[in-house]
Parts: C-alpha cells; structure tokens; sequence
C-alpha cells in the first residue's frame, strides 16, 4: 500500500480528489501518491497569500529573520529524512542529496541573516538652490504575493531559493513542485507550519499543468518566479500580464581548458560538472573546448576521472552516479547521441542506455549545429573538441542560444579579463567548472537562460521594490 500525501493550503493539509503517482526512477515504481490542487484549492491559497500579506508586509526584521532560522535549523536536524526523499523521488544519489540538504539549510540562514540587512539610505536632496531643505529616505518593500515553480532536479534547494527570500521580505509565497519530485516541497511545507510564519504565507500546490494557469494569470500574484524550460518560461513571460517575472531557463555550458592550466585539475573537475547527477544540472558543462596542445593529454585524464564514478541504487552511499528522472529522457539522449553518431562524430565512452540510465558519455567530432551541442542535453553528455586560439574558443562558447555560465582554465590575468568582458553570460568561473554555485552569489542568465537573478540578497532586490520618502528638514544647521 503505498502512501497518499495531501496537499498543503497554507497551514491546513488537504486532501482532493485527483492525484499523481511519485515513481522512484532507480525501480521505476510509485512509492507514493500526491494530492493534486484543482481550480478551488488554487484559489483558496491565492486568497490566503493576499491576505497574509497584509500582515506579513510589516512584519518586524527580527521575526522575518527568526523564521529563517528556525527552518535552517530543522533541516540540518531533518536532514537525513530530506535526503532519503530526495534520493527516493528524483533518483540523485545519496551523497549528493544530503549535500542539497545543507545547501539549503545554508540558504535559510543566509536569507535569516539578509532579512536584517534589507534596509535603505539617507539621500541627499537639497542639490541645487530650488531644493534647498529637501532631504529623501528610501526603504526597501515587499512587493506582494509570489508564484514559484519549481523543476525537478533540486527539490528542496531551488524551492528554497524561492521561498527564503520571499519569507525574508514579508512576501507570501504558493509554490508549484515539479510534479515527479513533489514530496520534498511538501516536507519543506510541514517544517514551515511549525514556525511563527503568517497562515497563508506558504502554500504547496501540486497541480496539472493545464491547471495551474492562475499561478501564471492572476493579478493578486505581484510576481512568478520559475526554474524550468525555455519554452515554458517565455509562454510565463507573454502571459504574465503586469507582474514581475525572474526566469531561470538552463543553459549549455561550457569550458576553455588553456595551455598554462592544471589538466588534472581540470580533468577532475570537468568530468564531476558534466555528470554529477547524470547531468541534470542547468550549470551542467556540456562542452569543453581544450587547446590542442593539452587535448590529448586531457583526454585520457578526463576518461580515468569518468571511468571512477560509480553507478547502481542511489540509496546505495557508495553510488555516485544513478538513474536519469525517467526512461523517456534517456531515451532522448540517446536519440540526440544516435544523431550525432550518424553524422560523423565519435563516442569515445558510455553511449548505450539501460532503461532510465544513461552512462557518463564523451563524444568528439560533434556538427555545432546537432542537438548535443546546441541544445540543452541535461543529460549525462560531454561534447569535447581543440582550439588553437583563446579568442576562437570564446566564440565557440558564445555560439549558442544560452548564457548561463561558461568556466575557463587559466593562470593568465588577461585570458580572465578577456572572458569576463567578452563571455556572454551571467557568470564566468576561472579555475573551475560552470557548474560552481554557492547560495550567496548572483545567479541567473543572458539569452535563452532568462533574466533576473537568484542568490538571497538579489533575490530581495527582485523581491521588494525601492520606495522614497521626501520631506523637508527645517532646522538649519
């Protein structure tokens, strides 16, 4: 008998009468059911965030930020519990679960921290003689209720960079699970109602897509942010009327490997930001452009460092490389790969897929204009090629619809200059893999990556808008 968990409207959990299959993909069998949202309990937790805010958008620092706290504690207490769910639902090893567990409790406490900090300035008004006794302070506001749609392949920590920021603020937040990972935004939801949060200040929703439209449409909503595809992200965008909108849509970085750097460094690197989680990673490095004086030393390194991941059961804590989300997307890769193959380019290991496993794979000799190299792969595969110079491996990185992040390996400060100045994308990682993330940094894209950033103190900014308040200063001095 496999077990059935309500949804969450608010602090009240409830039950409704459609609901989805959680399939663990290592078995490929449902070992739980969510409660799916319909028309009236959407409504019913769009109704309760617009009435939270009218408490919430006062509520002092110290408590904004005391609930931070509180469930930054709670999940390093939970952890293992948020780890086994995880790993149960989206099939991420073990091991790397619990490190999304820490992450995440590191993003409530960096959020506990930024609520003290969300303050304004004194300005200097009285610039010209017409302005004499002016004088201007500004504060930062939360802007209101907000839609957070989530992907799968973090659960709890991209939900949680949507919803410690909003908390932070005083923003009531409904948040959309993915629908094959919903059970860890659900415990998430559980920890929250055990804190001083205002009732209505946090929702869980499960949904249809089809009926998840007032998430997207409904003006009480004063802004969505979203983790997902580019094709989905841009049809928010068109729909979403007069809110605020902060797009995370993926990308498909990639690398300058240069003749001065570390190949084992790289190597090493390189190969964990292309597979760690079967490179299901918007920051997943999906090419590498090495200079041909370095290639084929490269190359062998980067096959021993691939050979050392271990696939099997996720739970296993050994394991370090499990199951694609489904068999449906490894099917996809393996398509993309077949592609590739047929037109002349070499796999130079894995490439034979076992139902929703997909093994680490490298290909060489891949047609730019092929799916694997344009496109999002978010799959375990590395295209590898050589350049002669630093300014046609630049290009190369920028011949693409995406602008996430791109990494470069050098010991030269104007190759770093030059990437940070011509790399177009959000971020540029020198000595280390696009796929470095830690929870305080600016996040976010150019290009079919989308727009605003992630990162507590920038998602504030997102979060809030800036208000003034002139007034005249009569005592001269």
């Amino acid at each position: 008998m496999i077990k059935t968990h309500d949804l969450l409207i608010g602090k009240e959990w409830r039950k409704s009468a459609h609901t989805v299959p959680v399939v663990n993909p290592f078995t490929q069998e449902a070992f739980a059911e969510v409660c799916l949202a319909g028309e009236q309990e959407i409504e019913q937790a769009i109704g309760l965030a617009e009435k939270a805010f009218q408490t919430t958008r006062t509520q002092p620092a110290y408590l904004r930020s005391r609930i931070c706290a509180n469930i930054a504690h709670t999940l390093r207490e939970r952890s293992e519990e948020f780890a086994q769910t995880i790993t149960l639902e989206s099939g991420k090893p073990l091991t790397y679960a619990r490190a999304e567990v820490a992450r995440s409790s590191s993003t409530f406490e960096i959020a506990a921290q930024e609520a003290l900090r969300l303050d304004g300035k004194l300005l200097t008004l009285d610039i010209t003689e017409a302005t004499r006794g002016k004088a201007g302070l500004t504060r930062r506001r939360p802007i209101g209720p907000v839609a957070g749609i989530c992907p799968f392949n973090f659960p709890l920590n991209l939900v949680s960079h949507k919803v410690a920021p909003a908390l932070a603020c005083g923003n009531p937040i409904v948040i959309k699970p993915a629908s094959s990972t919903p059970l860890t935004a659900l415990l998430l939801g559980e920890v929250i109602s055990n804190t001083e949060a205002t009732e209505g200040s946090f929702s869980v929703v499960p949904c249809r897509g089809k009926d998840a439209a007032p998430l997207v449409e409904d003006p009480r909503f004063k802004m969505i942010t979203f983790t997902g595809s580019p094709g989905v992200g841009w049809d928010i965008k068109r729909r979403a009327g007069k809110k605020k909108v902060v797009l995370e849509l993926g990308g498909n970085a990639g690398v300058i490997v240069e003749p001065d750097a570390d190949v084992d460094l790289a190597a090493k690197k390189i190969a964990f930001g292309a597979f760690v989680y079967s490179g299901q990673v918007c920051i997943s490095v999906q090419r590498a452009y090495i200079h041909a004086s370095r290639y084929d030393e490269f190359l062998d390194k980067l096959m021993t460092e691939t050979a050392s991941f271990k696939s099997g059961d996720p739970l296993d804590e050994s394991v370090t490389f499990g199951p694609m989300i489904d068999t449906e997307n490894a099917e996809r890769i393996e398509a993309w790969i077949c592609e590739a193959t047929n037109a002349g380019a070499t796999v130079v290991t894995g490439g034979k897929r076992e139902d929703a496993f997909y093994p680490p794979t490298i290909i060489t000799g891949v047609d730019p204009k092929l799916s694997v190299s344009c496109d999002e792969a978010f799959g375990p595969t590395l295209v590898i090629d050589s350049y002669t110079d630093f300014s046609e491996a630049v290009e190369r990185v920028n011949n693409s619809d995406f602008g996430l992040q791109a990494g470069v390996f050098t010991n030269q400060m104007d190759k770093t200059l030059r990437a940070f100045n011509q790399l177009e994308v959000g971020g540029v990682i020198i000595n280390d893999v696009p796929t470095f993330r830690v929870d305080n940094m600016p996040y976010g894209g150019v290009k079919d990556s989308g727009f605003g950033r992630e990162g507590i103190k920038y998602s504030l900014e997102e979060m809030t808008e800036l208000k003034l308040l002139v007034f005249n200063h009569l005592i001269e001095g």
